[in-house]
């Protein structure tokens, strides 16, 4: 078994949900108080083992990727300023990980995103990480996944379960009853209507995956709209017995809809020493106004 050295993390989408604030800027920038989302979930990676991150870019990206590069001017500025504590803190950021950009021309679904990888990634199992879903940093997202593929041998999919209300915003997965630390995944449905989901485990953009799941990409037809999707590609895996499902034990917060983003910014904000004393007394005199 090979060891799990490298991510694929697509960031080719429009975020057209927090349009007018992603017309001019990518979704992934956004911050979760002072740190964009796209950081959180690169460093959960890192802290994961991983070496290499492969991010699947678009047009209008070009902000990420300056992101995690050297910024001379800023760094020169800061040095001569004497903010050596923000001066470090720049410089962290670009010394995370090695990280290549692909390019995905054209926005064909995730499934086309992850396959736009496949040259960068090689031959290697790897890790893929979908930036909507942001986890508690204090946890690992990605441990119990890794765990998993080591004992199996096979992809995993992360999963957490969610009311049943929900089960239409995500791929379900089967569910065997009691609680269970991995299991086989026979079926696996995209965005199913609640009275048809095979059980209310959810995946929740955390995957380790096989190299072989290309191939399955490569063969796929495009469905709606034109996009390739993911799912299809597990969907073979798991009937040829090679997808198993892990849950995740982390705090997840869903940073790609309005209301849970304002959420995890809150709850970031009372996560930090230098703000939660003063945060949390606006929110208690706030909640009296209410």
């Amino acid at each position: 078994m090979k060891t799990l050295r490298k991510a694929v993390i697509p960031v080719a989408g429009l975020g057209t949900r927090f349009l007018p604030a992603t017309k001019a800027q990518p979704k992934e920038m956004l911050p979760l108080v002072d740190t964009p989302v796209i950081q959180y979930v690169v460093e959960e990676a890192i802290r994961a083992g991983i070496e290499s991150l492969v991010l699947v870019t678009g047009r209008g990206k070009a902000a990420i990727e300056n992101h995690f590069d050297v910024s001379f001017e800023l760094e020169d500025t800061l040095r001569r300023r004497g903010k050596q504590e923000d001066l470090d803190l720049v410089r962290g950021i670009s010394h995370l990980a090695q990280f290549a950009y692909v390019r995905q021309g054209e926005p064909l679904g995730l499934g086309h995103a992850v396959l736009c990888a496949r040259h960068a990634v090689g031959d290697e199992p790897f890790a893929l990480l979908l930036g909507d879903d942001v986890f508690d940093e204090r946890d690992s997202a990605l441990d119990a996944l890794i765990a998993a593929y080591r004992i199996t041998g096979k992809s995993v999919v992360g999963v957490q379960e969610v009311p049943l209300e929900h089960v239409s915003r995500y791929g379900i997965v089967n569910a065997p009853a009691g609680r269970h630390e991995t299991w086989d995944v026979t079926s696996i449905v995209e965005k199913p209507r609640p009275e048809a989901a095979p059980s209310r485990w959810a995946v929740v953009g955390r995957y380790v995956l096989e190299p072989r799941v290309f191939d399955h990409l490569a063969a796929l037809e495009p469905g709606v709209g034109g996009e390739y999707q993911l799912t299809d590609a597990l969907a073979a895996l798991a009937e040829e017995g090679r997808l198993v499902a892990a849950p995740i034990p982390a705090t997840r917060f869903d940073t790609g809809n309005k209301l849970d983003y304002l959420k995890a910014n809150v709850e970031f904000a009372l996560k930090r020493d230098d703000l939660r004393d003063e945060f949390a007394a606006y929110l208690k005199e706030l909640s009296c106004d209410l």
